[in-house]
């Protein structure tokens, strides 16, 4: 069993896969063409458009120690691309569910929407999250910690219970992995925060 197959397991107890209607709604903005209009504002007698931009991030670049830390921030900036989407899928998916379950009255109910969204994302996620490397399995459950505020063992023992949250942290300590694991943006991690910070922006 590969780490990945926890981290599947911890996306499961997240969510279930957009409707098709709302993926419809999606491409059909895409495909809208857009229109903007300028304010104008008159100077000496001249019109000229008027645009307020939006607020510029200006963020320092790294600095390395050494050769090997540049090596270790190329690896972490592609990891970073390819796990962070499903870590914020999971922060997404996770206000979704809570939101669905709020609207079942019945424990039974409760269960067979679970069951049913726990099918759904297995089929949709488990393809390439089995192409994860273990490296990227761990870096994940840092990125779910950071997007959702709740570790991944917290997530399980929430929707799978004690007992479920248990056996795979025990399974993922085999690994060298901990469901445990917290994100800490101004030490540990510091060097991966700096690395979202510049993918949002667009810097990298």
């Amino acid at each position: 069993m590969r780490l990945s197959s926890i981290v599947i397991l911890l996306l499961i107890t997240l969510a279930q896969p957009l409707s098709v209607e709302a993926g419809t709604a999606v491409d059909s903005l895409r495909k809208a063409p857009r229109r903007g209009y300028l304010k104008s504002r008159i100077i000496d007698g001249d019109t000229i458009p008027h645009k307020l931009l939006n607020e510029v991030t200006v963020i320092k670049p790294w600095e390395f120690k050494n050769k090997r830390e540049q090596v270790q921030y190329s690896r972490l900036v592609r990891n970073i691309k390819i796990t962070l989407p499903y870590a914020r899928l999971a922060s997404a998916k996770l206000k979704e569910i809570n939101d669905n379950l709020a609207k079942i009255p019945t424990d039974k109910g409760r269960k067979a929407y679970l069951k049913r969204a726990e099918d759904e994302l297995f089929a949709e996620f488990e393809a390439p999250l089995r192409k994860l490397s273990f490296s990227q399995g761990k870096l994940l459950i840092r990125l779910i910690d950071r997007e959702t505020g709740n570790t991944g063992y917290e997530l399980i023992r929430h929707y799978k219970g004690g007992l479920s949250a248990f056996f795979w942290q025990g399974i993922a300590r085999i690994f060298g992995a901990n469901l445990k694991d917290q994100y800490n943006a101004e030490e540990d991690d510091k060097m991966i925060e700096h690395i979202i910070r510049l993918i949002d922006i667009g810097a990298i």
